[in-house]
């Protein structure tokens, strides 16, 4: 069983650069089953989530290599069968995306209700009735959600909410239906932009993408492309607070400003310096206290939720008092009662998180709770007293590529290691 070691104390400097962008590949790779021939898509990052998604592809018959370090090449022409293999779809909520691509290739699908982190109620029934809105009937059996379709048919669709998954699904899905596709109330990120330019670039007609409205004009049939994916905003977001948290000097390479605008504006308030330059983003904390800021998330362009976690942390040792509010979901918080053992002092009323910062963290063992909660803290990690054991590390492992060997190169104390039950490594 591996754990991660941190000793605080390190204050982060140098450069890290930003990897592709997890969500972002993963819309990308379920819209490229839709493409008959060979797709090259660079800057893909290697994390177990796409590892995951592209053993799914291969036992349904895609051809998908890497042809170096983050470059993939992906022929989905002999696709196979319709029905994934449940056992690894239950592992990761991307996949679900795979039905309305599936059913646009065999008129069915056979794919079971997805995993992933328990950070809250996720349902796919905003997936399914924008599926059945565009022609699709279903039948769920023993977990499993079974789809039918002769070709998908372009509807009028207005979310409930403006989900990026759901977004990105039914686009997928109207690509190739006949005729025009409207979704109203639709997610705005960055990905769900990406995944609308990748489809174009292989033939579809998508517009009105980065707006509360998008439009899709069917066509027949898609063509490969080469494209490339996102620097991810996540991965940017948590190593600039790492570097704040640490009073460090970080440049963020390839980091878009943008992408990370809200978390940003808040991060500033708090005092940390942020400075947008030619490929990236430096990062660093001048003052010797870190302020207390008030946020809440909201769907895209609010404050993301993913990184939630992430500036809560940093809060934790903020001077005074700060408020987050959890507005996506409800479970986001769980990653506080790991941070209450290092001594940080959080209370939770409902929805809210009230932060009192405290003048130091004490190093302690710890459990990730969930992806973006394990990277919390690490991050929490990087100013405690002490070492900080974190393990279930495979909720990080979803969405961060060298996450330990990237902090070791901006100067953390920071090991990641095999340990028998109960013993703890000699080198730490």
């Amino acid at each position: 069983m591996e754990h991660i070691f941190v000793r605080g104390g390190k204050a982060l400097s140098g450069v890290v650069e930003i990897g592709g962008s997890k969500n972002d590949a993963l819309a990308i790779l379920v819209g490229a089953i839709l493409v008959p021939g060979v797709s090259i898509l660079h800057n893909v990052p290697v994390n177990t989530d796409i590892h995951n998604l592209l053993n799914i592809f291969r036992q349904m018959g895609v051809q998908a290599n890497f042809t170096s370090s983050n470059t993939l090449e992906l022929d989905a022409s002999n696709l196979t069968t319709s029905e994934t293999p449940h056992d690894l779809v239950r592992q990761m909520r991307a996949s679900f995306n795979l039905l309305g691509a599936i059913m646009t290739r065999f008129g069915h699908a056979e794919v079971a209700m997805p995993g992933g982190c328990n950070i809250g109620a996720r349902p796919v029934n905003f997936h399914i009735e924008g599926l059945r809105q565009l022609g699709a009937e279903f039948t769920l059996e023993h977990g499993v959600y079974h789809g039918k379709v002769d070709r998908f048919l372009g509807a009028d669709i207005n979310l409930e909410f403006p989900s990026a998954g759901t977004t990105q699904h039914l686009m997928i899905a109207a690509t190739c239906a006949m005729g025009t596709t409207t979704i109203g109330n639709c997610a705005a990120e960055p990905e769900v932009v990406n995944l609308a330019e990748f489809l174009n670039a292989c033939g579809a007609k998508i517009t009105g993408v980065g707006t509360s409205v998008i439009v899709i004009e069917g066509v027949q049939t898609l063509h490969p492309t080469e494209f490339s994916i996102l620097p991810d905003r996540m991965q940017a977001g948590t190593y600039a607070v790492a570097a704040a948290i640490s009073g460090g000097d970080v440049f963020l390479k390839h980091a878009i400003y943008d992408h990370s605008r809200h978390l940003f504006s808040k991060m500033l308030d708090a005092g940390i310096q942020i400075d947008a330059e030619l490929d990236g983003i430096r990062v660093k904390r001048n003052a010797n206290t870190i302020l207390p800021v008030d946020f809440k998330t909201m769907p895209h362009p609010g404050f993301p939720t993913d990184m939630q976690p992430i500036l809560a942390t940093m809060l934790t040792i903020g001077d005074g008092t700060s408020v987050v509010t959890e507005t996506i979901y409800e479970n986001r918080f769980r990653f506080t009662m790991e941070l209450a053992k290092m001594g940080a002092d959080v209370r939770i009323s409902g929805r809210n998180a009230i932060i009192t910062g405290v003048k130091r963290l004490s190093g302690a063992p710890v459990v990730s709770p969930d992806l973006r909660g394990g990277a919390a803290l690490v991050i929490a990690g990087l100013v405690a007293e002490g070492v900080t054991e974190i393990s279930d590390l495979h909720h990080i492992d979803r969405g961060y590529e060298n996450l330990v060997g990237n902090l070791q190169h901006l100067g953390a104390d920071i090991d990641r290691l095999t340990i028998k039950e109960g013993n703890i490594p000699c080198s730490v």
